[in-house]
């Protein structure tokens, strides 16, 4: 950040270029989920460069281990260059007569199995990094139920097969980023049911406050 001119008011682009850091910041290990949290509060409570500018004061420039965000991305878009890749978390997840749960900062394998017997699962992959750009995630259900949640961006593709049951599609979908990912949902569901839903990332959310939030002292002032 320029320390010529201390007082000039940050972005909404500044703010989700410094996010982008402490993301790929932590991915690497460099912070801890706590410290992540912490300086990513403050990333969104930042009016000034002068705020923003020691949140990674200590951290590499990019370029130097964590990808660049993509030039003229929007503010609130994903930087899916840097999500894809690494290996899997957790292959398997297994609801018999109890329930499953994948959800905030893992990676998801190329191929994922979930299986649902009289129980429920639940992957969560808004704040998830991809090991391949393709993933499919198969699941068998007996009365059970299994729910996959996505960012906006991700293409889904649903091929499975309910009887007595069904597999749903994300509502609203809206046209999938030719840089992010791919998640085809496919399997079978007996007396149970697959669920997918688009939902906005934290970053996203935050984002949107910070707008509102500034348009409401734009308000203020014009008032």
């Amino acid at each position: 950040m320029s320390e010529e001119l201390p007082e000039l008011r940050a972005s909404d682009a500044d703010r989700e270029k410094v996010a982008e850091r402490l993301r790929d910041a932590m991915a690497e290990g460099r912070l801890d989920m706590d410290e992540f949290g912490e300086r990513l509060d403050a990333v969104y409570r930042a009016r000034t460069y002068t705020e923003l500018e020691p949140l990674t004061r200590d951290l590499p420039a990019t370029g130097s281990g964590a990808p660049a965000a993509r030039p003229g991305a929007e503010p609130g878009t994903e930087n899916w260059p840097a999500r894809i890749g690494g290996t899997g978390d957790a292959r398997w997840g297994i609801g018999v007569l109890s329930g499953f749960q994948h959800t905030g900062r893992w990676t998801v394998p190329a191929r994922f199995k979930a299986i649902a017997f009289w129980g429920g699962g639940q992957l969560d992959l808004r704040e998830a990094r991809f090991e391949s750009r393709e993933t499919i995630i198969d699941c068998w259900t007996v009365m059970g139920g299994v729910n996959i949640v996505v960012p906006p961006g991700v293409q889904v593709e649903v091929r499975g097969i309910g009887i007595m049951g069904g597999f749903g599609r994300p509502a609203g979908d809206d046209t999938p980023d030719p840089d992010a990912p791919r998640v085809v949902v496919r399997g079978f569901a007996f007396w149970g049911g697959v669920g997918t839903e688009r939902k906005p990332t934290r970053a996203q959310r935050r984002l949107e406050k910070e707008r509102r939030r500034g348009e409401g002292e734009d308000r203020k002032e014009l008032g």
